[in-house]
This record gives structure tokens, C-alpha cells and sequence, in this order.
């Protein structure tokens, strides 16, 4: 966590204290407003990562974190719609010219809000979704399995596997149009409110020019494999408002004393999960990455469990927010998993201890 709060930081604490956190129980059961993602747009913490030049911030790794946590600590629903859009950032600092000019100075400042429909890539040698050549263009054809966000993101990043074994990711718009076609928003048991759907894509055509990156699939995905090794900062901001519901309560002293040790807990498994995250090489300490990982997925069970617990019968009413940071929690659990992911996270819960 940064010592001096960076002024992203500081915007990022008042979205959460004024918008974000009052509202959070009523967006989890009616959907993320316009509004709460308007003000995430003016916020400037779209641009928390990109080119200073293209009306970024460039902050440092640590401040996107921190403010990750903060809003996810608030409104995983709107944090979960709002970290999508920093892929295609990133991306697009890398991408062809005319395609960053185009569309990474709106991204960067907020005019506009990118979704991404990639995670299918995962499933390979699976090919959910076939690209192919196609009037000087390139043809969508599969299905896009999740997509979060429909209905609130301006433009999204879509990708698909070539004929060549290759992984094209290019833009479209984010709306039904020929060779799209979104599926009902889907009824979730948490996160609904982030207003995911499915696509089906029949024909969609996008031309050379909205083509982001074109490569070789095991050259993506050697870059892909090691991110989700890394804990999210979205499980420390969402286990820190269980504490912080946790404190609140009067009573028991073992209510205290129980938020106490957790504290401290998350304290240490934060700093040990940033440093492996800061690590030079991203394709190293893979095991500690891991172990690390599934750490902090004990911790953030046991601080949502400690909050409903310690709220009673009162949690289980769909307005308390502890049975929505538990519901958040599960949600966590699942979200960008891998194989590898997955196998480290059933040894550790099977392992006697």
C-alpha cells in the first residue's frame, strides 16, 4: 500500500466513500447504474495505467492495486465492470498506430469504456471462437462464453483463434449488430448486477485496421499462463470491508478479537502477494505465486464467514452486506481461473491441517 496517498488514490476514496459503497446493496440486486460507471469515467482512474501522452496517469503498479481494492472493497459489481477496460489499455499502448490514435486517448481519459471477450483463448486447443480471413477483413464465428458489462461499455475487445494457430484480438463496437448477438443478461449468484451476458458471433466481420495484435497462440499465451499465479487485489479489497463490517459490530468481544487477527493476517498476506507480483520475471516462483494465492482465498473465506457469523439471522436478509461480500467472496474464488489455478487451490483444500 502507498504511504502518501497518490491523488488516484484519493479520488479513488472518495468514489467509494460517495457513490460506490451507500449504493452497493441496491446495485447488487437492480444492476450497475449508468451513473456509478459515468462517475468511474470522470474519476480519471480509467487512465490509471495508460500514457501520460494519451491523458493517462502511468501510476505505478501499486497505486492500480491499491485503487482496485478500493473499489472492489466498495462495489465488486462495478469494479469487476470497470477492470475490464484495462487490457485493452494496455494493449493498445503496444498496438498498430492509425488503432491507437484512434481509440486510446478516449480510453485513457474516460470518453469511453472498453469490455474484453478473450477468457474463451483458455479453452484452447478448444477454438470457441474460429477467425478467419475474410474480405480484406477478418470473420468472427463461436461463441463468447462471458462477456461483462453489455449495455454500459462503449467498445470491446474480442478475440479468436486463426486458422494458423494464431490469437487475434481486434475492437468492435459493444452493441448487437450483424454477426453479434448478445444472449439475455445472465442470472448469477453473485455479480449479477455487472450485466454479463453471452454472444453469439455468426458472421462478424472487422476489418484490418481494428485488429489490436495478431500472434502466434503459445507466444500470447506464455504471457497469459503466469498473470492469474498472482492473488488479486479485488480479494484483499473485499476482505477488508468484511473486517471493516466485522469491527463494526458491538458486542462479543471474540467479534473483535477475531477482526483483529484476521487483520493482521491480510496485512502479511498482501505484502507477500505484492512482492511476488513486483517480481522481475513473471514466469518464476510459480509454486510461491500459487501457495500465496490460495492464502489469500482462505483469508478472504474467513472474513466473509466471520461477518455473516457475527451479523446472525440478520445476514441472510438480501440487504445485509455481509451475505454480499460472501456472495462477492465465491465469486472471487472463480474469477479468471485457470487449470492451474484451480488444481493448486483443490490441493490446498484438501490437504489435512
Amino acid at each position: 500500500m502507498s504511504t502518501t496517498p497518490h491523488p488516484l488514490v484519493t479520488r479513488a476514496r472518495r468514489l467509494a466513500a460517495e457513490v460506490l459503497a451507500p449504493q452497493a446493496e441496491r446495485v447488487d440486486q437492480e444492476g450497475v447504474p449508468t451513473s456509478s460507471i459515468e462517475a468511474v469515467k470522470r474519476s480519471g482512474l480509467l487512465g490509471v495505467s495508460a500514457p501520460v501522452e494519451y491523458g493517462g496517469s502511468a501510476a505505478p503498479a501499486a497505486v492500480a492495486r491499491e485503487t482496485a481494492e478500493i473499489l472492489a472493497g466498495a462495489c465488486c459489481s462495478t469494479w469487476f465492470v470497470q477492470t475490464q477496460h484495462h487490457t485493452p489499455v494496455q494493449m493498445l499502448t503496444k498496438a498498430q498506430l492509425p488503432l491507437r490514435e484512434r481509440l486510446l486517448g478516449p480510453l485513457a481519459g474516460g470518453q469511453l469504456l472498453s469490455g474484453v471477450a478473450y477468457a474463451q483463448l483458455r479453452a484452447h486447443p478448444r477454438v470457441p471462437v474460429r477467425v478467419t480471413r475474410e474480405r480484406g477483413g477478418w470473420r468472427f464465428d463461436g461463441t463468447v462464453p462471458w462477456y461483462t458489462g453489455w449495455g454500459l461499455n462503449d467498445v470491446m475487445l474480442l478475440a479468436g483463434v486463426t486458422e494458423g494457430d494464431e490469437a487475434l484480438f481486434a475492437f468492435t463496437e459493444a452493441r448487437e449488430q450483424p454477426g453479434l448477438r448478445p444472449s439475455p443478461p445472465m442470472r448469477l449468484a453473485a455479480l449479477t448486477a455487472s450485466r454479463t451476458v453471452s454472444l453469439e458471433l455468426d458472421g462478424l466481420w472487422l476489418p484490418d485496421d481494428a485488429v489490436a495484435l495478431r500472434t502466434p497462440y503459445e507466444t500470447w499465451a506464455v504471457t497469459d499462463r503466469p498473470r492469474n499465479t498472482n492473488a488479486s487485489p479485488a480479494v484483499f479489497g473485499v476482505t477488508a470491508s468484511a473486517l471493516g463490517l466485522l469491527e463494526s459490530y458491538d458486542g462479543d468481544p471474540a467479534t473483535k478479537e477475531t477482526a483483529r487477527a484476521l487483520r493482521g493476517r491480510l496485512d502479511e498476506v498482501r505484502q507477500q502477494a505484492y512482492e511476488l507480483a513486483d517480481h522481475p520475471v513473471p514466469t518464476e516462483r510459480v509454486d510461491e505465486r500459487l501457495a500465496v494465492k490460495t492464502r489469500s482465498y482462505d483469508l478472504l473465506r474467513a472474513a466473509t464467514t466471520a461477518a455473516v457469523v457475527a451479523g446472525g439471522g440478520r445476514s441472510i436478509d438480501l440487504g445485509s452486506p455481509a451475505q454480499r461480500l460472501a456472495r462477492e467472496g465465491m465469486f472471487l474464488l472463480v474469477q479468471g481461473q485457470t487449470a492451474e489455478v484451480r488444481t493448486a487451490h483443490l490441493g490446498s483444500l484438501g490437504s489435512p491441517g
